[in-house]
């Protein structure tokens, strides 16, 4: 099997079912549990919170290990977990199992990052923007199944156990992925040896603060974005959608983050990584005010696909980036450092929401993360250096 099109294929079906089991599943079952905002805050970005920790380990070991056997050991997280949400008769246990649950994207994440990078330098852009826009296929296709699932069964434990089969078929269709990087000689390799390289790894990237900005924009842009899907479904129930309608709106906005990165990818290869990127923070900056504002359908379906082109504008291009910055055999490393400093961001942004709604209201709340990523906007404008635009001057 092409190993681009199994990597591609293995990620859709994680993302299909992890999206399934949050937004807006996990929002509504912590708001029946009884969690107030701020509680609810934390577990939307419980499983972010583990990425924090673990993405930049994961893929730094996949430098050493291979990446194969990390996405492998990533996969069971998807596979198993999920079984244990129908047990959950509290809000913290809801939350202790959603830490468990985010090892699975806290190990695979980068790691898969990093092996559709390493494939090959020549269209990389456009290959993670392909990469990237298939993920949101089951992205989108998630929050959709999900919120009809719930909507039709009025059921969390049918809910989860759909994701949990998800999570078993993503297991099996890894485990056929081919490697494409771990050697005869790397299995040789004594523990002493790997645990050097690890260490080597993780200081080269340190050493390059390209890298660590470059993965600061994602974060600032994920600050809002993970307000966005922790809160969406409750205020937009509060405004009067049902579940079944707040799924379209996910729906909608993913939809065309979906359709927008290969494109911004490619364009990004031609005519540099930053003004793309600044185009993509502007229209984060200006739909979360809009979306936080709406009390209708159709205003929500007007607004989202603003934020939806935004984030497809953004994620892939800061990913070619990351993958311009790092040498080669640092990219499960440098796609760790990422995936760290962007869950930064996705797990902050429901936390802060949460304790700025009582006092703010969603309007005022959302209205502080865009002047957030605005003000960002401009600092990326004046002080970031595009290396892909340098080089094709040279």
């Amino acid at each position: 099997m092409n190993a681009f099109i199994a990597i591609v294929f293995a990620s859709l079906l994680s993302r299909l079912g992890y999206q399934m089991a949050r937004s807006p599943v996990l929002p509504s079952f912590a708001a029946d549990l009884g969690a107030l905002p701020e509680l609810i805050g934390i577990i939307v970005a419980a499983s972010t919170i583990t990425g924090v920790f673990f993405k930049l380990p994961a893929g730094a070991l996949s430098d050493v290990m291979g990446r194969k056997r990390m996405m492998v050991l990533g996969a069971l997280f998807f596979a198993f977990p999920p079984f244990l949400y129908p047990f959950v008769h509290g809000a913290r246990s809801l939350l202790a199992l959603r830490f468990v649950h985010g090892f699975a994207t806290a190990i695979f994440s980068p790691v898969a990052s990093a092996y559709v990078a390493s494939l090959a330098e020549a269209g990389r852009g456009a290959r993670l923007g392909w990469f990237s826009s298939a993920n949101d296929i089951g992205a989108t296709a998630g929050p959709l199944i999900g919120g009809f699932v719930l909507y039709f069964t009025a059921s969390y434990s049918v809910t989860y156990l759909t994701v949990g089969a998800l999570g078993v078929l993503t297991f099996i269709v890894v485990l056929l992925l081919p490697e494409v990087d771990h050697t005869a000689a790397q299995e040789a390799k004594a523990f002493a040896a790997r645990a050097a390289e690890f260490q080597q790894g993780v200081a080269e990237v340190f050493k390059t603060p390209p890298i660590i900005v470059a993965a600061g924009i994602e974060a600032v842009m994920y600050l809002g974005y993970g307000a966005f899907v922790g809160f969406l479904p409750i205020y937009a129930k509060h405004v009067g959608l049902n579940d079944a309608e707040i799924a379209i709106v996910l729906g909608t906005q993913l939809v065309v983050a979906m359709v927008a990165k290969p494109i911004t990818g490619r364009v990004s290869d031609r005519v540099g990584r930053i003004p793309v990127i600044v185009i993509g923070l502007l229209l984060c900056a200006i739909a979360l005010p809009l979306i936080f504002r709406s009390e209708s359908v159709s205003t929500f379906v007007l607004a989202a696909p603003l934020l939806g082109l935004g984030v497809g504008a953004v994620t892939p291009v800061t990913n070619a980036l990351i993958a311009d910055l790092a040498s080669a055999r640092r990219l499960g490393a440098a796609m760790g450092v990422f995936g760290t400093i962007w869950d930064v961001g996705e797990a902050a942004g429901p936390m802060i929401a949460g304790f700025l709604i009582g006092g703010l209201g969603y309007a005022g709340t959302f209205d502080v993360l865009a002047a957030i990523t605005a003000a960002v906007t401009v600092g990326v404008m004046a002080l970031v250096r595009d290396p892909k635009s340098a080089a094709t001057k040279r």
